[in-house]
């Protein structure tokens, strides 16, 4: 299943901002006598190009037993086994996600990313599909398979 990140407005106006600063840059640095400011027009339009990329193309997708997620020219493939805890956020730290309104994925070890899906909980339905979890709540842990204790989705407090 695909997913998009959800964007706030604020972030967006930023990012397009950005954007347009760095374009109004490469054409202003831009002179027709001169081939030495090629180099800098270029390295001004990809500072144009990354933010929109971003915008365009921060998606999560749950594909098999996978969690794909792309956000521009970043990629992470995260096995949905080794997801041990999904969590709503509102840190303001970096990650594939464009809204505060953000879910923390630890998986690994002392792994973890901040994402934005649109649908939250069809975001955790399909990451339940593709597990072995059996119940979803607002805020879940999943604990480590032991040979004693079956892995399943809990509430937290």
């Amino acid at each position: 299943m695909l997913f998009r990140s959800k964007i706030d407005l604020s972030l967006a106006i930023v990012l397009i901002g950005a954007a347009i600063i760095a374009l109004t840059a490469a054409v202003a640095t831009l002179q027709p006598t001169s081939g030495a400011a090629l180099l800098p027009v270029i390295i001004i339009a990809i500072g144009a190009v990354l933010p929109i990329w971003t915008l365009a193309s921060t998606i999560y997708m749950v594909a098999g037993e996978t969690l794909l997620i792309r956000s521009g020219p970043f990629r992470w493939r995260i096995p949905v086994s080794s997801i041990t805890r999904i969590e709503p956020s509102n840190s303001v730290l970096s990650g594939p996600a464009l809204s505060l309104t953000r879910l923390r994925v630890e998986y690994g070890t002392e792994q973890s990313i901040l994402i934005s899906p649109t649908d939250h909980q069809g975001f955790l339905r399909a990451i339940q599909s593709a597990s072995t979890a059996q119940s979803l709540a607002p805020s879940y842990v999943r604990q480590p398979s032991t040979p004693s204790v079956a892995s399943k989705w809990t509430q937290t407090p």
